[in-house]
């Protein structure tokens, strides 16, 4: 019994569809810069074109694994995705999906990842990784094209984890010995 995960992120990137869609899609270019990926190549035809084969290595701090996935619909410049062509460590599935919509001033990216677990035991643990690595491919693909926009998110987010821990210590600070009310 496979545990489904399934998210979304969006962030708005100062750039062009057509260099966003290829940056986020094209094997060899994302590795380059998305350090989540080790290594990216095309198996057989070096097209970017449904139904074409690609191949990953992760990086290390995602255990170096490797998988072959093959792209679904792919439509230039405005969405494209992969899906894994079979399981790989605790994953029985796991796949990408890119929308890229132009908008005023720049392009409305959305990554969204589905993926299915094989082990209840480790779901969440996978989940995390999974949506912190998507975050960060996000910011990193906009430091490719905008560095300064990437920097403001970037200060954004460390802010926001800041505010969360403060929060949780407060919390934890109301609570007495063994999670008890304090009287």
């Amino acid at each position: 019994m496979s545990i489904p995960i399934s998210f979304k992120n969006t962030i708005q990137v100062r750039g062009r569809t057509d260099v966003l869609f290829r940056n986020a899609l094209d094997p060899k270019r994302r590795a380059k810069w998305d350090p989540s990926f080790a290594t990216g190549s095309y198996v057989g035809d070096e097209r970017l074109a449904s139904g074409n084969l690609v191949k990953f290595k992760l990086a290390r701090r995602l255990l170096g694994m490797s998988f072959v996935a093959k792209f679904g619909s792919v439509q230039a410049p405005t969405r494209g995705g992969w899906e894994t062509v079979r399981g790989f460590g605790p994953f029985d599935k796991l796949a990408q999906a890119w929308v890229f919509k132009p908008m005023p001033g720049g392009t409305e990216v959305t990554l969204s990842v589905n993926a299915a677990v094989r082990y209840k035991w480790i779901a969440t643990t996978a989940e995390r990784l999974l949506r912190s690595a998507a975050a960060q491919t996000l910011v990193e693909l906009q430091r490719q094209v905008d560095a300064q926009g990437a920097q403001a998110v970037t200060e954004a987010a460390q802010e926001m984890a800041r505010k969360q821990r403060e929060s949780q210590k407060a919390q934890r600070g109301k609570r007495g010995l063994f999670g008890r009310k304090a009287k």
